[in-house]
Protein backbone atom coordinates (compact mmCIF):
# COMPACT_ATOMS: atom_id res chain seq x y z
CA UNK A 1 0.00 0.00 0.00
CA UNK A 2 0.86 3.50 -0.56
CA UNK A 3 0.74 5.92 2.56
CA UNK A 4 0.40 9.54 2.54
CA UNK A 5 1.41 11.92 5.01
CA UNK A 6 0.45 15.95 3.89
CA UNK A 7 1.76 18.88 6.12
CA UNK A 8 -1.20 19.90 8.26
CA UNK A 9 -2.81 23.32 7.64
CA UNK A 10 -4.53 23.87 10.26
CA UNK A 11 -4.04 27.08 12.09
CA UNK A 12 -0.79 26.22 14.68
CA UNK A 13 -0.84 22.77 14.05
CA UNK A 14 2.78 21.55 14.29
CA UNK A 15 1.87 17.88 14.71
CA UNK A 16 2.81 15.22 11.97
CA UNK A 17 0.70 11.67 11.69
CA UNK A 18 3.81 9.24 11.29
CA UNK A 19 7.41 9.58 12.75
CA UNK A 20 10.78 8.61 11.13
CA UNK A 21 10.48 4.87 13.63
CA UNK A 22 6.83 4.64 11.66
CA UNK A 23 8.41 4.81 8.57
CA UNK A 24 10.47 2.51 9.04
CA UNK A 25 8.27 -0.34 10.00
CA UNK A 26 5.48 0.37 7.02
CA UNK A 27 8.60 0.34 4.58
CA UNK A 28 10.10 -2.90 6.23
CA UNK A 29 6.47 -4.72 5.63
CA UNK A 30 7.13 -4.17 2.18
CA UNK A 31 4.86 -0.44 1.68
CA UNK A 32 5.87 2.74 0.41
CA UNK A 33 5.54 6.24 2.28
CA UNK A 34 5.27 9.62 0.59
CA UNK A 35 5.92 12.71 3.21
CA UNK A 36 5.15 16.27 2.22
CA UNK A 37 7.82 18.67 2.32
CA UNK A 38 8.57 20.09 5.35
CA UNK A 39 5.67 18.25 7.40
CA UNK A 40 7.69 17.15 10.25
CA UNK A 41 9.23 20.64 10.93
CA UNK A 42 6.65 21.44 13.39
CA UNK A 43 7.58 18.77 15.55
CA UNK A 44 11.33 18.86 15.12
CA UNK A 45 11.52 16.05 12.56
CA UNK A 46 13.19 16.95 9.44
CA UNK A 47 13.24 15.86 5.37
CA UNK A 48 16.57 14.05 6.01
CA UNK A 49 15.92 12.14 8.71
CA UNK A 50 12.41 11.06 6.62
CA UNK A 51 14.41 10.08 3.50
CA UNK A 52 16.67 8.14 5.75
CA UNK A 53 14.35 6.08 7.88
CA UNK A 54 13.32 4.98 3.77
CA UNK A 55 10.60 7.88 3.00
CA UNK A 56 10.10 9.82 -0.09
CA UNK A 57 9.55 13.54 0.05
CA UNK A 58 7.13 15.32 -2.58
CA UNK A 59 6.43 18.87 -2.52
CA UNK A 60 2.86 19.65 -2.33
CA UNK A 61 -0.23 18.26 -0.79
CA UNK A 62 -1.67 17.32 -4.01
CA UNK A 63 1.19 14.78 -5.25
CA UNK A 64 0.99 13.24 -1.44
CA UNK A 65 -3.00 13.26 -2.09
CA UNK A 66 -2.68 11.89 -5.40
CA UNK A 67 -0.34 9.19 -4.71
CA UNK A 68 -1.57 8.10 -1.53
CA UNK A 69 -4.03 4.85 -1.17
CA UNK A 70 -4.45 6.03 2.42
CA UNK A 71 -3.57 9.50 4.07
CA UNK A 72 -2.14 9.21 7.90
CA UNK A 73 -3.33 12.84 9.00
CA UNK A 74 -3.73 14.97 12.63
CA UNK A 75 -6.49 16.78 12.06
CA UNK A 76 -9.81 16.51 9.85
CA UNK A 77 -9.57 18.02 6.10
CA UNK A 78 -10.07 21.03 5.78
CA UNK A 79 -12.46 22.67 2.61
CA UNK A 80 -8.90 23.48 0.56
CA UNK A 81 -8.30 19.40 0.89
CA UNK A 82 -11.72 18.56 0.46
CA UNK A 83 -11.20 18.60 -3.67
CA UNK A 84 -7.48 16.60 -3.37
CA UNK A 85 -9.47 13.27 -1.85
CA UNK A 86 -9.89 10.45 -4.26
CA UNK A 87 -13.21 8.01 -4.08
CA UNK A 88 -12.16 4.80 -2.38
CA UNK A 89 -9.39 6.54 -0.53
CA UNK A 90 -8.64 5.74 3.21
CA UNK A 91 -8.53 8.67 5.21
CA UNK A 92 -7.06 8.09 8.60
CA UNK A 93 -7.13 10.89 11.46
CA UNK A 94 -8.88 12.75 13.67
CA UNK A 95 -12.60 13.77 12.24
CA UNK A 96 -14.93 14.52 15.02
CA UNK A 97 -17.75 14.38 12.36
CA UNK A 98 -20.54 14.90 15.08
CA UNK A 99 -19.32 18.47 15.42
CA UNK A 100 -18.50 18.97 11.35
CA UNK A 101 -21.69 19.10 9.02
CA UNK A 102 -19.76 20.32 5.85
CA UNK A 103 -17.00 17.63 6.77
CA UNK A 104 -19.57 15.15 7.05
CA UNK A 105 -21.39 15.41 3.93
CA UNK A 106 -18.01 16.37 1.83
CA UNK A 107 -16.52 12.97 2.86
CA UNK A 108 -20.03 11.60 2.08
CA UNK A 109 -19.74 12.92 -1.10
CA UNK A 110 -15.90 12.29 -2.20
CA UNK A 111 -17.26 8.56 -1.19
CA UNK A 112 -14.24 8.07 0.93
CA UNK A 113 -13.04 5.44 3.33
CA UNK A 114 -13.05 7.72 6.55
CA UNK A 115 -11.46 6.23 9.81
CA UNK A 116 -11.37 8.46 12.85
CA UNK A 117 -9.22 7.88 15.42
CA UNK A 118 -11.03 9.23 18.35
CA UNK A 119 -14.19 6.62 17.98
CA UNK A 120 -11.77 3.23 17.91
CA UNK A 121 -13.07 1.93 21.25
CA UNK A 122 -11.80 -1.46 23.03
CA UNK A 123 -14.11 -3.71 24.98
CA UNK A 124 -13.90 -1.99 27.99
CA UNK A 125 -15.05 1.81 27.06
CA UNK A 126 -11.13 3.36 25.94
CA UNK A 127 -10.36 5.48 23.29
CA UNK A 128 -6.63 4.57 22.90
CA UNK A 129 -6.21 7.35 19.69
CA UNK A 130 -7.94 9.75 21.84
CA UNK A 131 -6.05 8.89 25.18
CA UNK A 132 -2.54 10.36 24.56
CA UNK A 133 -4.10 13.58 23.19
CA UNK A 134 -6.34 14.21 25.82
CA UNK A 135 -3.47 13.27 28.31
CA UNK A 136 -1.81 16.03 26.87
CA UNK A 137 -4.74 18.33 26.76
CA UNK A 138 -5.61 17.58 30.49
CA UNK A 139 -1.89 18.69 31.29
CA UNK A 140 -1.94 21.87 29.19
CA UNK A 141 -5.48 23.45 30.68
CA UNK A 142 -4.66 24.05 34.66
CA UNK A 143 -1.07 26.14 32.88
CA UNK A 144 -3.51 27.84 30.48
CA UNK A 145 -5.84 29.07 32.75
CA UNK A 146 -4.07 29.84 35.08
CA UNK A 147 -2.29 32.10 32.66
CA UNK A 148 -5.40 33.51 31.46
CA UNK A 149 -6.55 34.20 35.23
CA UNK A 150 -4.01 37.12 35.48
CA UNK A 151 -5.20 40.87 34.99
CA UNK A 152 -2.66 41.13 32.48
CA UNK A 153 -4.68 38.48 30.07
CA UNK A 154 -8.23 39.62 31.67
CA UNK A 155 -8.65 37.40 34.24
CA UNK A 156 -9.21 38.22 37.76
CA UNK A 157 -6.01 38.60 38.81
CA UNK A 158 -5.65 35.43 41.07
CA UNK A 159 -2.60 33.51 41.20
CA UNK A 160 -3.45 29.84 41.23
CA UNK A 161 -1.23 28.55 43.82
CA UNK A 162 -2.00 31.22 46.49
CA UNK A 163 0.21 32.61 48.42
CA UNK A 164 0.86 32.40 52.38
CA UNK A 165 -1.59 34.01 54.07
CA UNK A 166 -3.97 34.14 50.74
CA UNK A 167 -6.44 31.48 49.54
CA UNK A 168 -5.52 29.58 45.66
CA UNK A 169 -7.75 29.87 42.90
CA UNK A 170 -10.66 27.66 42.76
CA UNK A 171 -10.40 25.12 39.70
CA UNK A 172 -13.39 23.33 38.77
CA UNK A 173 -12.98 20.28 36.51
CA UNK A 174 -16.19 18.63 34.66
CA UNK A 175 -15.94 15.20 33.36
CA UNK A 176 -13.49 12.69 35.05
CA UNK A 177 -12.48 10.99 32.18
CA UNK A 178 -8.57 11.03 30.44
CA UNK A 179 -8.99 15.19 30.50
CA UNK A 180 -10.61 15.63 34.24
CA UNK A 181 -7.83 13.44 35.54
CA UNK A 182 -4.80 14.94 34.29
CA UNK A 183 -6.08 18.37 34.44
CA UNK A 184 -6.89 17.41 38.77
CA UNK A 185 -3.51 15.89 38.67
CA UNK A 186 -1.57 18.96 37.38
CA UNK A 187 -4.12 21.69 39.29
CA UNK A 188 -3.66 19.95 42.05
CA UNK A 189 0.45 20.10 42.12
CA UNK A 190 0.19 23.77 41.43
CA UNK A 191 -1.92 23.71 44.91
CA UNK A 192 -5.30 25.19 43.48
CA UNK A 193 -8.01 23.90 45.90
CA UNK A 194 -9.92 21.30 42.89
CA UNK A 195 -13.36 20.05 42.28
CA UNK A 196 -13.85 17.41 39.95
CA UNK A 197 -17.33 15.99 38.64
CA UNK A 198 -18.17 13.38 36.70
CA UNK A 199 -21.81 11.17 36.46
CA UNK A 200 -19.61 7.74 36.95
CA UNK A 201 -19.74 6.36 40.80
CA UNK A 202 -16.96 3.99 39.75
CA UNK A 203 -14.85 6.98 38.43
CA UNK A 204 -15.99 8.66 41.46
CA UNK A 205 -14.69 6.17 43.80
CA UNK A 206 -11.23 5.93 42.12
CA UNK A 207 -10.75 9.69 42.16
CA UNK A 208 -11.19 9.92 45.25
CA UNK A 209 -9.06 7.17 46.38
CA UNK A 210 -5.89 8.93 44.31
CA UNK A 211 -6.13 12.12 44.38
CA UNK A 212 -4.12 14.60 46.67
CA UNK A 213 -6.11 16.26 49.59
CA UNK A 214 -6.79 19.50 47.81
CA UNK A 215 -9.06 17.69 45.32
CA UNK A 216 -13.10 16.86 46.21
CA UNK A 217 -15.22 15.06 44.20
CA UNK A 218 -18.67 15.69 43.10
CA UNK A 219 -21.78 14.06 41.68
CA UNK A 220 -22.45 15.25 38.18
CA UNK A 221 -25.86 16.75 37.98
CA UNK A 222 -27.21 19.61 36.63
CA UNK A 223 -27.64 21.47 40.66
CA UNK A 224 -24.21 20.44 41.73
CA UNK A 225 -22.87 21.83 38.24
CA UNK A 226 -24.61 24.91 38.71
CA UNK A 227 -23.15 25.69 42.29
CA UNK A 228 -19.88 24.32 41.13
CA UNK A 229 -19.79 26.75 37.86
CA UNK A 230 -20.76 29.49 40.14
CA UNK A 231 -17.55 29.29 42.76
CA UNK A 232 -14.56 28.52 40.16
CA UNK A 233 -11.92 30.43 38.91
CA UNK A 234 -11.35 28.20 36.19
CA UNK A 235 -13.96 26.07 34.73
CA UNK A 236 -11.93 23.35 32.66
CA UNK A 237 -14.74 21.22 30.54
CA UNK A 238 -13.67 17.33 29.65
CA UNK A 239 -16.68 15.79 28.27
CA UNK A 240 -17.10 13.02 25.59
CA UNK A 241 -19.27 10.95 24.44
CA UNK A 242 -17.81 8.92 21.57
CA UNK A 243 -18.37 9.44 18.47
CA UNK A 244 -21.13 12.57 20.04
CA UNK A 245 -21.58 16.49 20.04
CA UNK A 246 -21.04 17.27 23.56
CA UNK A 247 -23.92 17.90 25.58
CA UNK A 248 -24.74 21.31 26.70
CA UNK A 249 -24.03 20.70 30.65
CA UNK A 250 -23.18 24.75 30.97
CA UNK A 251 -25.73 27.00 29.94
CA UNK A 252 -25.10 30.29 28.97
CA UNK A 253 -27.04 31.25 32.99
CA UNK A 254 -24.45 29.24 34.89
CA UNK A 255 -21.93 31.02 33.04
CA UNK A 256 -23.33 34.76 33.86
CA UNK A 257 -22.74 33.40 37.40
CA UNK A 258 -19.68 33.28 37.11
CA UNK A 259 -17.21 35.91 39.00
CA UNK A 260 -16.33 38.51 36.29
CA UNK A 261 -12.61 37.87 34.71
CA UNK A 262 -13.06 33.97 35.20
CA UNK A 263 -11.74 31.64 32.86
CA UNK A 264 -13.20 28.43 30.95
CA UNK A 265 -10.46 26.11 29.32
CA UNK A 266 -13.04 24.36 27.00
CA UNK A 267 -11.00 21.22 26.17
CA UNK A 268 -14.27 19.28 24.60
CA UNK A 269 -14.83 21.87 21.59
CA UNK A 270 -13.53 19.50 18.97
CA UNK A 271 -17.09 18.12 19.73
CA UNK A 272 -19.08 21.31 19.85
CA UNK A 273 -18.11 21.81 23.37
CA UNK A 274 -20.11 21.21 27.20
CA UNK A 275 -20.37 25.24 27.35
CA UNK A 276 -23.52 26.84 26.10
CA UNK A 277 -21.73 29.77 25.57
CA UNK A 278 -18.09 28.18 23.65
CA UNK A 279 -17.28 28.74 20.34
CA UNK A 280 -13.75 27.02 18.42
CA UNK A 281 -10.95 29.45 18.37
CA UNK A 282 -7.66 28.79 17.69
CA UNK A 283 -3.58 29.21 18.65
CA UNK A 284 -3.56 32.18 16.63
CA UNK A 285 -6.58 34.00 18.38
CA UNK A 286 -7.19 31.63 21.20
CA UNK A 287 -9.76 34.04 23.77
CA UNK A 288 -12.82 35.76 24.04
CA UNK A 289 -14.65 36.99 26.69
CA UNK A 290 -18.87 36.38 26.80
CA UNK A 291 -20.67 37.33 29.89
CA UNK A 292 -17.99 38.64 31.50
CA UNK A 293 -15.39 35.10 31.63
CA UNK A 294 -12.89 34.69 29.34
CA UNK A 295 -13.33 31.41 26.96
CA UNK A 296 -10.37 29.53 25.58
CA UNK A 297 -11.54 26.82 23.39
CA UNK A 298 -8.92 26.05 20.81
CA UNK A 299 -9.61 22.87 19.05
CA UNK A 300 -5.99 21.90 18.71
CA UNK A 301 -4.75 22.09 21.81
CA UNK A 302 -1.42 19.64 21.58
CA UNK A 303 -0.58 20.79 19.06
CA UNK A 304 0.86 24.00 21.00
CA UNK A 305 3.21 20.82 22.14
CA UNK A 306 4.04 19.38 18.72
CA UNK A 307 6.86 16.97 19.36
CA UNK A 308 5.81 15.57 22.55
CA UNK A 309 2.02 15.02 20.98
CA UNK A 310 3.59 13.37 18.16
CA UNK A 311 5.62 10.55 18.79
CA UNK A 312 2.73 10.13 22.15
CA UNK A 313 -0.15 9.69 18.84
CA UNK A 314 2.42 7.99 16.80
CA UNK A 315 2.86 5.39 19.06
CA UNK A 316 -0.74 4.57 19.04
CA UNK A 317 -1.58 4.81 15.69
CA UNK A 318 0.87 3.02 13.99
CA UNK A 319 -0.38 -0.25 15.19
CA UNK A 320 -3.47 0.40 13.73
CA UNK A 321 -2.18 1.84 10.44
CA UNK A 322 0.25 -1.55 9.80
CA UNK A 323 -2.85 -3.80 10.05
CA UNK A 324 -4.85 -1.45 7.78
CA UNK A 325 -1.77 -1.38 5.38
CA UNK A 326 -0.71 -5.03 5.77
CA UNK A 327 -4.38 -6.53 5.10
CA UNK A 328 -6.69 -3.56 3.53
CA UNK A 329 -9.05 -1.90 5.28
CA UNK A 330 -12.04 -3.91 4.65
CA UNK A 331 -10.25 -7.44 6.15
CA UNK A 332 -8.41 -5.07 8.81
CA UNK A 333 -11.88 -4.20 10.05
CA UNK A 334 -13.34 -7.52 9.91
CA UNK A 335 -11.02 -8.90 11.74
CA UNK A 336 -10.18 -6.33 14.62
CA UNK A 337 -13.90 -5.46 16.11
CA UNK A 338 -11.83 -2.16 17.83
CA UNK A 339 -10.45 -1.11 14.54
CA UNK A 340 -14.29 -1.53 13.04
CA UNK A 341 -16.05 1.07 15.39
CA UNK A 342 -13.53 3.68 13.58
CA UNK A 343 -15.17 3.65 10.65
CA UNK A 344 -17.50 6.44 10.11
CA UNK A 345 -17.93 7.32 6.54
CA UNK A 346 -17.58 4.82 3.73
CA UNK A 347 -17.91 5.11 -0.04
CA UNK A 348 -21.05 7.43 0.20
CA UNK A 349 -22.59 5.85 3.63
CA UNK A 350 -22.59 7.65 7.15
CA UNK A 351 -21.67 4.13 9.31
CA UNK A 352 -21.59 6.16 12.94
CA UNK A 353 -25.14 6.67 13.97
CA UNK A 354 -24.13 9.45 16.15
CA UNK A 355 -22.94 11.45 13.68
CA UNK A 356 -25.71 10.55 11.07
CA UNK A 357 -28.47 11.44 14.01
CA UNK A 358 -26.81 14.73 14.45
CA UNK A 359 -26.94 15.88 11.11
CA UNK A 360 -30.24 14.42 9.74
CA UNK A 361 -28.41 12.07 7.66
CA UNK A 362 -29.26 8.76 6.82
CA UNK A 363 -27.20 6.00 8.59
CA UNK A 364 -25.99 2.59 7.36
CA UNK A 365 -24.53 -0.20 9.59
CA UNK A 366 -20.72 -0.82 9.27
CA UNK A 367 -21.72 -4.51 9.34
CA UNK A 368 -23.95 -3.74 5.76
CA UNK A 369 -20.53 -1.57 4.74
CA UNK A 370 -18.39 -4.71 5.45
CA UNK A 371 -20.25 -7.60 3.85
Amino acid sequence: MIIGVPKEIKDNEYRVALTPAGVTELIKAGHKVYIQKNAGIGGGISNDEYKESGAKILETSKEVFGKADMIMKIKEPLPQEFELIKENQILFTYFHFASGEELTKAMVDKKAICIAYETIETDDGETPLLTPMSEVSGRMAPFIGAFYLSRAQGGRGILTTGVTGVEPAHIVILGGGTVGRNAAKVAAGLGAKVTILTRSAKKLRYLEDTMPENVSTLKSNSYNIARAVKEADILITGVYIIGAKAPKLVTREMVKSMKPGSVIVCVDIDQGGSVATARPTSHSDPIYIEEGVVHYCVTNMPGAFSRTSTFALTNETLPYALQIANKGWLKALKENPVLKKGLNVCKGRVTNKLVADAHGLEYTPIDEVLE
